[in-house]
Order: structure tokens, then C-alpha cells, then sequence
């Protein structure tokens, strides 16, 4: 009970308040200790209420007792500190008015407001603890710590350690002359000491009110104050001192105060100079016009912005200058008035210089005038260029493909629509008219791209095709998904080497069954029979082949009776006797012989099976059974049915020089080995045979 000394003589109601205060404030029922002694009237003891209410946190109930208390320092306090997020903050604020200084730095402590730490210690007069808080924890208040500092050692008397701390908050500009003001030789002595310009400046300013202008001159330009130098020596009638310093510096504030002085005294080229320094072209302007220094005055407008540059254009213009008025309207971004203006006094050839830098909002009219304008000076590229802007664009392309006008990538894209443009059916009627005339200028690939953005995939695939680009063709196929692409791309492959090349085989039957073009791929398949049949003999694969063929077309609607089916079907049956007479030929030789004798009388049988192999194969036969005479017979038989047959074509070389040796006979060079469309490895077989009858002959 040693908070509540002084109640002793109490009544016995304050003192049951008080025992039933402390039980509840034991057990930890606050409220209830707290409504225990609502009607108590001691001071004292809402004192130790409310340094209760800091030990528990209690803003709400210490309110009441500093208001109790009559306490309006700590009660403005508690208000003031409502904005802090902490309630460790506001407590904290409480307990440095009631005098808890160690709870209150802990409760700061404990939510890490540093700040209010250094401000207890600041106001306690603890200062190297204030110091080394701001300097390690608050540094964003070590500058406030050090002016406060600062000012609590100015009143101690502490003075050099007060200019030391005023410094290093960067007051010391204004702080240390007030502080010294009084003192002058220590003021003096702190300037001259001092390197910081500011403190000189603020010297030179001192000097010059007391009238001492050498002085002041001195440190002004210590403190490298150009402007107060060179206005000084205005003052002083230097100017040509204050002339030399302006034009060393190049300082702009200085030379306009300069200029100013200059133009007081009529001196107008010293004042053009200075105020063009200055870069204050106004006032040079205004100078030239007034004195009709037009040359200068050109010059000016060049340097000077978009409203100086518009106003000398229009002087002039008003006194009949029209190249350099137009120059100018140009160079202030007024392209318009100044196109218009070279179109009313003829001058083309600025013009030519300044129609090409017209913004793509600028009028349409205009546009198509200067476009006209550049027509006639042959600069079709340049006129190409001014109708896109002026949004002609059919006259731009009729231009590019009657002039030649190459359209490139940027130039195409520069005919392109947005593809947000509210107007589709121009941007894709424009796409149509640039992919036309790229396809007349034979640029294949760009004509592509662009009937693609207009949507129509035919065009852009036949732009490809005319091409060449077996790539390009064969992707745009792919992601294009349209059945006749698919079928234009399988036909182009075609025209191909497509045996000998990569892939190409499997892109064509494959773009043919996307196609639906199932007519087509059987007759591919014919084809790709034929050609193992022509190329390599091989009827097995040619088989294959017709087999696909077969049942490729059989899926075309109404290809049941049709004859082609017929035909396809009678190939197929005739290759496949050939390879079952050449399969059993291994196992039955004479059967093999017989049969194949029989293949030669049926009739068409070229349709399918080439004589020539056929015949092939039975002198092979009996060449390898040493029989010559009817090898020969067969021989003189296939002459007979095939007059212009090429030998070696079909007949292996050693065959013929065996039958031709063991009969001695001459074979009919002229028309069978010396064939115009031989190829140079046949004329080769045939000099061979040739050699070699002539070695037989000799021996006899």
C-alpha cells in the first residue's frame, strides 16, 4: 500500500475502495479495481493510478486519471500522441510527463521508436546518449540533434563547440554569423577561416552594406559569386573589368545583368553579345529589331526556341525576306504555313528541303500538293511516301508500280492499317492493292506476307509458289490448314526432284490426304511407280506404289466403274505377275521362262510392264545358260518389236558382247548403240561392245 501513503486518516469507505482496488489489481482484473475507487478525490492517489495505467497499458483509464489529476501538459500530451501507431509510443509519451523516465525508454525501446529514445534523452539534458541514439539509430533526426545540440551549448556560453555542432547540422550559414554578430573580430576571424562560400558570400554581402567594396569584391570572388562580382563593378563604373569576368565565366546571370548595363548605355553590340551569352535570346531579338540588325537577328532565331524562331519569322516576312521567314516557320514547327508559303512565292527549293519533315496529321490537301510537287520533280520515292500520310493509298501504289518505286518491308508497313482500325474492309482492300503490286514488282515474299494479313491464303500461297521457296511454301501449307493449299503444295513438290530431295515425298502424299485430293495422290502413285519402273527397274516397290494408287482412288467418290479404276486395277494384276515370275524364278527357272514368254503376247503390255524388261530377262536367262543362238533370237525379236530401242538400257553390256563374240556377229551401231538421246554413260556401254566386236573381227 506504499502508493497510497497519506490515506492513513481516511474514512472506512476509502479505505474498503482500497483493498478492493489492490485485490483486483492482484488477481488481474483491472476494471474492476479501477471502478473500486472511481469516488476517490486524492491527487496522490490518481497520480499512482495513472502510473499504474502505464505498468498495464491503459490509455483509456489514464485519461480519466490525468484528467482527475488536472494534469493539462500530460493530458494535451495523450491527445497529441493519438496519431502514433504504437500503443508502446503513446504510453511511453504518458510516462515522461508522470516522470517514468526508465519505463518510458524501455516502452520506446520495445517498438523501436528510436526517435522518441533520443527525444527523452534530449530533454532529460542527456546528450551524449541523444548523440549516439541519432547517430547509430536515428540518423534521420542526427542533424536536428546536433542543431538542438548546438543551441544547448550557445546558451551554456560553449561557443566553439557550438559553431562545431551548428556545422555539422548545416545551419551554420545563418547560425554562427547571428551567434558571432555581436563579437565582430571573432566574426571575422571564423570567415577567414572558413572556406565554405556561402559564409563568404554572406561576408561580401555584409561589407558591401557597410560600404567596403574592395573587401566585399574580394570575397565575392572567393565565394565565386560571379553575378555580385560583375554587379558590383557595374556599380563601381567597371565595366570592363565586369566585362572580362562575364565573358571568363560564361556565367548567364551574370552576363544578362551585364547586358542590361550595356543596353542602359546605348552600347547595342556589347549588349547583343552579353544577352546572347545569357542565352536570353528575347531581349537580343527585341535589340536587333528595334536597330534592324537582320543578319544578327537570323542567326539569334536559329539558336533561340519555337516562339522566339515564330516571332522573327513573321518580322520577316513582314518586311519581305520570304527564304528566311520560311526557314524559320519551318524550324518552329510550323511546316504547314511555311510549305504554303514557299507554294505562294515559288521558292521550290526550300521547299523540297522541308515538304518531307510534314507530321502525318498534317492536312490532306497539302500532302497531296507537295506529293503533286514532288511528281513532277521525278522524286517518286518522296511523293510515294507523302500520299501514305495523306492517306491516298491506291495513288501511292499505282505511283510505285508505274515509276518502279521499289516497296520494301518499311515501306509496306507504312501502307498497313492498324489492325484496330475501325475500317477493315479498306485496310484489307489495301493489303489486296500493296500484295498485287508486289507480285508485279516480283517481290514474292513480301506479296506473301500481305495477302496473308488481308486474309486471302490462295494469293499468298500462290505468291509463294511463284517464289520458289520450297521452305516457306511447305510451313505455310502446314499452319494454314486449307485444303487447297494443301493441294497447291503438293503439286508444286511435284515439279520438284522430289526422289532425290529430303522429305518432299512424304509432304506430298501427306498434303494430298489433307487435301482430300485423293485422285491426285493416285495418280502420284502412278507416277512414283513409273518412275521406279523407268529409273530403277524395280517392280516390287513400283508394285507397292500402284497398290496405293488403287486404293487411293477407290475412295473417290463415284470411282467404282469408273475406267481408270479399271486400268489401275489390270496394272496392278500385270506388274504382279512380273514380280511372281521373277520371285519363281529362283526356285523354277523354265516355269519362270514359260510364263514370261506368255507375258510378252499380252496385249497392252507396255501399260504396265516394260517390253524392254521383259526381253532383258530372257537373255539374261539364256546368256547365262550359254545359249546364245536363242538369246540372240529374242534379241533380233526385240529389235523387231522396239526399232528404236536402246540395248544397253535393258541388256546388261557383258550379255551383248558374249551373244555378239560367241555368233560372231556386228552389231548395228548405227541405229541401236549410237541413239541421239543416249546417255553419256550408254555411248560408253556401246564403244565397249564396239571394241570388242572389232577385236573378234580381227581375229579372223
Amino acid at each position: 500500500m506504499q502508493n497510497f501513503i497519506g490515506l492513513e486518516d481516511c474514512d472506512k469507505t476509502t479505505k474498503d475502495a482500497l483493498l478492493n482496488f489492490s485485490y483486483f489489481f492482484a488477481v488481474g482484473c483491472f476494471d474492476e479495481a479501477f471502478l473500486a475507487i472511481k469516488a476517490i478525490k486524492s491527487e496522490s492517489v490518481w497520480q499512482n493510478m495513472a502510473r499504474m495505467c502505464v505498468k498495464t497499458k491503459r490509455l483509456d483509464v489514464a485519461k480519466i486519471c490525468v484528467g482527475k489529476m488536472g494534469h493539462t501538459y500530460a493530458a494535451r500530451a495523450l491527445k497529441n500522441a493519438e496519431h502514433e501507431p504504437e500503443l508502446e509510443t503513446k504510453v511511453g509519451i504518458l510516462a515522461i510527463f508522470l516522470e517514468m523516465y526508465d519505463e518510458a525508454e524501455e516502452l520506446f525501446k520495445s517498438c523501436g521508436r528510436c526517435d522518441w529514445v533520443n527525444k527523452l534523452h534530449q530533454s532529460r539534458g542527456q546528450w551524449e546518449k541523444a548523440l549516439e541514439v541519432a547517430e547509430k539509430k536515428d540518423r534521420i533526426h542526427l542533424r536536428d540533434t546536433f542543431y538542438n545540440y548546438a543551441n544547448f551549448l550557445e546558451r551554456e556560453g560553449e561557443i566553439n563547440s557550438a559553431i562545431k555542432f551548428y556545422e555539422k547540422s548545416g545551419t551554420h550559414h545563418f547560425e554562427v554569423p547571428r551567434m558571432l554578430f555581436e563579437d565582430q573580430r571573432a566574426l571575422e576571424a571564423y570567415v577567414q577561416k572558413s572556406k565554405d562560400p556561402e559564409i563568404h558570400r554572406w561576408w561580401a554581402q555584409y561589407l558591401e552594406s557597410i560600404d567596403e567594396m574592395e573587401t566585399a569584391l574580394h570575397y565575392y570572388k572567393t565565394a565565386e559569386d560571379y553575378l555580385s562580382l560583375v554587379r558590383l563593378y557595374c556599380y563601381c563604373n567597371n565595366l570592363e573589368k565586369a566585362a572580362e569576368i562575364a565573358n571568363e565565366t560564361g556565367n548567364r546571370a551574370a552576363c544578362f545583368h551585364l547586358g542590361r548595363q550595356f543596353e542602359n548605355q546605348d552600347n547595342i553590340k556589347e549588349a547583343i553579345h552579353f544577352f546572347t551569352q545569357a542565352r536570353a535570346f528575347t531581349n537580343a531579338i527585341r535589340i536587333c529589331k528595334e536597330n534592324n540588325f537582320e543578319e544578327q537577328l537570323m542567326n539569334l532565331a536559329m539558336m533561340a526556341g519555337t516562339e522566339e524562331k515564330a516571332d522573327v519569322a513573321q518580322y520577316f516576312q513582314q518586311q519581305g525576306q520570304m527564304n528566311n521567314a520560311i526557314s524559320l516557320y519551318h524550324k518552329s514547327g510550323n511546316l504547314e504555313y511555311a510549305i504554303e508559303l514557299a507554294f505562294q512565292e515559288g521558292e521550290y527549293d526550300i521547299l523540297q528541303k522541308i515538304a518531307t519533315e510534314l507530321p502525318p496529321d498534317a492536312d490532306p490537301q497539302l500532302l497531296q500538293r507537295c506529293a503533286e510537287f514532288f511528281i513532277r520533280r521525278g522524286k517518286f520515292d518522296t511523293a510515294v511516301n507523302l500520299f501514305i500520310m495523306a492517306k491516298k493509298y491506291e495513288e501511292a501504289l499505282n505511283l510505285c508500280v508505274e515509276n518502279n518505286v521499289t516497296i520494301n518491308e518499311e515501306l509496306a508497313e507504312k501502307f498497313t492499317l492498324d489492325k484496330n482500325d475501325t475500317d477493315k474492309k479498306l485496310r484489307t482492300y489495301i493489303l489486296e492493292k500493296i500484295g498485287e503490286s508486289c507480285m508485279i514488282q516480283e517481290n514474292y515474299h513480301l506479296a506473301a506476307k500481305k495477302f496473308t494479313q488481308a486474309g486471302d491464303k490462295i494469293k499468298a500461297m500462290k505468291a509463294l509458289l511463284k517464289s520458289g521457296d520450297t521452305e516457306r511454301i511447305i510451313f505455310f501449307a502446314n499452319v494454314s490448314r486449307q485444303r487447297e493449299i494443301y493441294v497447291m503444295a503438293a503439286n508444286y513438290l511435284q515439279t520438284l526432284d522430289w526422289r532425290n530431295t529430303g522429305d518432299i515425298i512424304k509432304h506430298i502424299i501427306t498434303f494430298y490426304t489433307k487435301g482430300k485430293a485423293l485422285d491426285l495422290l493416285s495418280s502420284f502413285y502412278e507416277a512414283y511407280a513409273q518412275d521406279e519402273i523407268d529409273e530403277y527397274q524395280n517392280y516390287e516397290k513400283a508394285l507397292d506404289a500402284l497398290t496405293e494408287a488403287y486404293k487411293s482412288f477407290s475412295k473417290v467418290p463415284n470411282s467404282a466403274n469408273s475406267e481408270k479404276l479399271e486400268n489401275l486395277k489390270l496394272k496392278i494384276e500385270t506388274v504382279k505377275k512380273f514380280v511372281d515370275i521373277r520371285q519363281l524364278y529362283e526356285s523354277n527357272p523354265e516355269d519362270a521362262v514359260k510364263q514370261c514368254r506368255d507375258l510378252l503376247h499380252l496385249d497392252n503390255i507396255d501399260a504396265a510392264v516394260r517390253k524392254g524388261d521383259i526381253y532383258g530377262f530372257l537373255i539374261e536367262h539364256f546368256c547365262s545358260h550359254e545359249n546364245y543362238k536363242v538369246a540372240y533370237s529374242i534379241l533380233e525379236q526385240m529389235q523387231n518389236t522396239m526399232p528404236d530401242v536402246n540395248l544397253p538400257y535393258y541388256i546388261k553390256v557383258d550379255n551383248l558382247k558374249a551373244i555378239y563374240k560367241a555368233l560372231d556377229l556386228k552389231p548395228n551401231i548405227q541405229s541401236n548403240f549410237l541413239d541421239s538421246k543416249k546417255t553419256d554413260q550408254d555411248l560408253s556401254d556401246n564403244e565397249e561392245i564396239e571394241e570388242e566386236y572389232q577385236a573378234v573381227e580381227n581375229r579372223f
